[in-house]
């Protein structure tokens, strides 16, 4: 029985530190979320962490997530090369209108065919205030928590990644597509019935979208109305919102306030995790 309960105990009873390469959150859609710290193939829960000191030491090493080599800069986890290479690092990916399989350049058609013709969905959230969104059908509800979105609501779904970037451009014009990070962190965000706001942009837009559904064919409008709620683990929100960044401090060390989005608060800043993918951590439970 003690070897049984040792064996299934969670590995940070155990262990204080742990080392790899960072990846971005895992997240479980609970109540409250449930976050994963990821180095290598090492998953560290973060709930349990909340209210304890933590730090997290750059080692100065880079792992290119696309060749696997040791580089000295990356970008959203990938080298110089390898952004020039991979089609998941165009430009097409955070503008889908601009798609370079339909305009015939595309750097991997094969990985475009499996990646961007499938469904994808059109949504709006509730992150820093309402926003229009997209994303590809298995990635929900895990786009919306990447998001730090505290409500979500589907309008449409799509046959390929290009058609959600025209539905997306299209209702831009009337709701903004960007999430202001620093006002998400921060907590300031009312809740707002987003039945309402859907009809009442699908209908400003009825016209611009029956033209694209004569064109395309495969634009479908969700008549379900059913509403998405999220809520955070986190103890206390920042009044101020102050960014913390390995190339500038290599070692980030507080007490773990919360986790919201990709982002750990801690009581002397906010780590988005994301961004640093590729690092070399080492992570310390004190």
């Amino acid at each position: 029985m003690i070897a049984y309960l040792i064996l299934s105990a969670p590995l940070y009873l155990f262990m204080t530190q742990f080392s790899g390469i960072l990846s971005k959150l895992q997240a479980k859609w609970q109540h409250p979320i449930q976050y994963s710290l990821c180095l290598d193939q090492q998953t560290i829960a973060l709930n349990p962490l909340l209210g304890q000191n933590i730090q997290l030491t750059f080692s100065k090493q880079l792992i290119c997530q696309g060749c696997g080599k040791s580089v000295n800069k990356v970008q959203q986890g990938y080298c110089y090369p390898c952004g020039k290479r991979l089609a998941c690092c165009d430009i097409c990916m955070v503008k889908p209108e601009r798609c370079h399989y339909a305009q015939g350049s595309c750097r991997e058609p094969e990985w475009g065919q499996q990646q961007c013709f499938i469904p994808h969905w059109i949504y709006l959230a509730n992150s820093s205030g309402i926003k229009v969104g997209i994303t590809r059908w298995h990635q929900l509800p895990t786009r919306w928590i990447d998001q730090g979105a505290s409500q979500a609501i589907i309008l449409a779904q799509v046959m390929s990644r290009y058609h959600s970037g025209l539905m997306e451009t299209l209702l831009a014009q009337h709701v903004s597509d960007k999430t202001n990070w620093r006002k998400m962190l921060k907590n300031d965000v009312p809740k707002v019935d987003l039945v309402q706001r859907k009809w009442q942009l699908l209908q400003q837009t009825f016209t611009e979208i029956k033209i694209l559904q004569q064109q395309y064919k495969n634009i479908q409008l969700i008549e379900n109305n059913e509403r998405f709620d999220f809520h955070y683990p986190v103890l206390t929100y920042p009044s101020k919102v102050t960014s913390l960044n390995f190339d500038k401090t290599p070692i980030i060390q507080g007490q773990l306030l919360g986790i919201k989005g990709q982002y750990l608060i801690l009581d002397t800043g906010v780590l988005n995790i994301r961004k640093f993918t590729g690092y070399q951590i080492k992570f310390r439970i004190f």
